[in-house]
């Protein structure tokens, strides 16, 4: 997909490689999506940054006091995530923009490890049912039945950490109005919520590099 860049792009490199996960590292939520747009993380090297489902995601972070500012183009365009951390299951773009339980498998080693890293974490927003179901391997939940996903639902794994539902950002979702604005909004404050009891001093904080 690096090479075969849309017009509009033509003249941009594209990153075209794996795409870390980045964010506050101190982070109490953590955001969790599918895999690298084709030609938005793919291009730019950071998880959801230049295409429209980053657009709708970082204007409701930033609503919800957890970005410092609402658009998100480029790796160094001063973004900053405050006690947020953003990853995808999935780390290279796939083919179709679909990725495969497959693909999931093999790239969930690499956000076990950024979960392990972030230790003060409570919340996952699981961004549609394919995030949901890697969260639930990554939190080993082995409830049977499987919890289902469902936009607002909530699973609380441990004492520690809960999962939360949200459908993804994806133009199919907000252009059709399956997700809006205050559905987000109410999901992103709930996470604020849940991640409030466990809250600690204020402190500078740092994001964590690519």
């Amino acid at each position: 997909m690096a090479r075969e860049r849309r017009p509009a792009f033509a003249g941009q490199e594209y990153w075209g490689r794996p795409v870390a996960g980045f964010g506050d590292a101190a982070a109490r939520i953590i955001v969790l999506g599918l895999a690298p747009a084709a030609h938005g993380a793919n291009r730019t090297g950071r998880v959801f940054t230049g295409d429209r489902s980053g657009d709708f995601l970082f204007a409701a972070l930033w609503r919800a006091g957890l970005a410092n500012q609402p658009t998100s183009s480029s790796r160094d365009d001063g973004l900053r995530l405050r006690d947020c951390f953003i990853t995808a299951a999935v780390r290279c773009a796939p083919p179709a923009n679909r990725p495969t339980p497959a693909e999931r498998d093999r790239c969930l080693p690499f956000a076990r490890r950024e979960l392990e890293l972030l230790d003060g974490l409570r919340v996952i927003v699981c961004l549609g049912a394919f995030a949901w179901d890697a969260a639930l391997l990554l939190c080993d939940v082995r409830t049977r039945p499987r919890p289902r996903f469902a936009h607002a639902g909530e699973l609380a794994v441990n004492e520690h950490i809960t999962l939360l539902g949200c459908y993804h950002p994806s133009q199919q979702n907000t252009f059709t109005g399956r997700l809006t604005e205050p559905m987000i909004d109410a999901v992103l404050g709930r996470a604020r919520e849940l991640a409030e009891p466990e809250s600690r001093a204020a402190t500078p904080r740092a994001n964590v590099a690519q």
